[in-house]
């Protein structure tokens, strides 16, 4: 090595360990509002995105909008996978939006509609079949999404669930022993895709619509999912009482709980009181402000993200970063709080 080397290399050294002792990149989970539709948008350490659900068919493209400017903010140039939970308008009818204004490179559903014997159904799907043509992969229980650095397996889907346990799942659950059940719903609600996204300690559930009879085949008489760390609510909330068993939600001990509802739309007063029962639970944050309710069922307003009518909402996120040591914080876009906490 000649002297000059030396001296660079030397110059260089304490840049590079600084460079090196740089934490890796986190795992990034944005709650796009769309009032009170669906939309998830994950970024993997390794930079894959994976968004879940477009919302609404807005006449001026509101919820597509609002998930690219998430996408932006993102650093993404592109969406990887588009996973469409089932095929309502509220969770698929931003598709054919958000495909003009950023690349899909894949599409993952539960299998065909069941709904296209109506007209707003057919197109819905048509609309869809017509962005996603040659580019969609079916889902099954026990699949694995294709997402490099963490797990992510699909535990329901047109109309199925897992058969055998997962994340340490599979104990008897007691709160099935005073439970509810309902008749099988015949919706496309029934047929949503969900998965368990694990990434070291922390674990992510999102179930879409699935509704109470396939929340309770998947925890009664056993709890086949174990526990978790941050639970999106199912259905908006526990929307009306199709879906939020409470042998189902109360199993899951989730440490936060994500509700994507809308101003009137999902998380009633009951659902609330139902989570107030919930062991370990850390921490309760809401898309919308519960505009039905009063305050006592609302959660602090540094946890809300949006506090308006429909009509003049803003369409604030909320994000959730989480490290690889199980370390995560959530920030509130419009209050600009935050808090940390740390995958159990």
């Amino acid at each position: 090595m000649t002297l000059r080397s030396w001296l660079l290399a030397l110059a260089l050294a304490p840049l590079l360990t600084a460079q090196n002792k740089n934490p890796s990149k986190t795992l990034d989970i944005y709650w796009v509002d769309v009032e009170g539709g669906g939309a998830t948008l994950i970024v993997t350490p390794q930079g894959q995105s994976l968004l879940v659900d477009t919302g609404n068919p807005a006449p001026d493209d509101r919820d597509a909008r609002r998930i690219f400017e998430a996408a932006k903010l993102a650093g993404l140039a592109r969406i990887d996978y588009l996973l469409i939970t089932h095929f309502h308008g509220d969770h698929a009818g931003g598709v054919p939006a958000l495909a003009k204004l950023i690349p899909i490179d894949h599409f993952l559903d539960h299998g065909d509609s069941i709904e296209t014997n109506t007209p707003m159904g057919a197109k819905l799907f048509a609309d869809y079949q017509a962005v996603a043509q040659g580019k969609r992969t079916t889902l099954k229980p026990g699949d694995k999404l294709p997402l490099k650095g963490l797990d992510a397996t699909v535990v329901s889907a047109n109309g199925a669930t897992i058969a055998k346990p997962i994340n340490g799942g599979g104990a008897p659950n007691p709160f099935c022993n005073v439970a509810d059940t309902k008749p099988a719903d015949t919706t496309e609600n029934q047929r949503s895709a969900g998965f368990l996204l694990t990434y070291g300690k922390f674990k992510f559930l999102d179930l879409g619509d699935l509704t109470w009879d396939k929340e309770m085949e998947l925890s009664c008489p056993n709890n086949k999912l174990g526990t978790v760390t941050i639970f999106q609510a199912t259905h908006h909330g526990f929307f009306r009482g199709y879906s939020g068993a409470p042998a189902h939600v109360l199993a899951l001990q989730p440490q936060v709980l994500m509700v994507n509802n809308g101003p009137r739309k999902g998380w009633d007063a009951s659902a609330f009181d139902m989570m107030q029962k919930s062991k370990g639970l850390e921490g309760i944050w809401q898309i919308h402000q519960a505009l039905a309710s009063d305050a006592a069922h609302n959660v602090d307003p540094r946890m809300i993200a949006n506090t308006e009518e429909t009509a003049q909402c803003q369409g604030h996120w909320i994000k959730a970063s989480i490290d690889s040591s199980g370390k995560f914080t959530i920030t509130n876009s419009r209050t600009g709080f935050s808090q940390t906490y740390t995958a159990r």
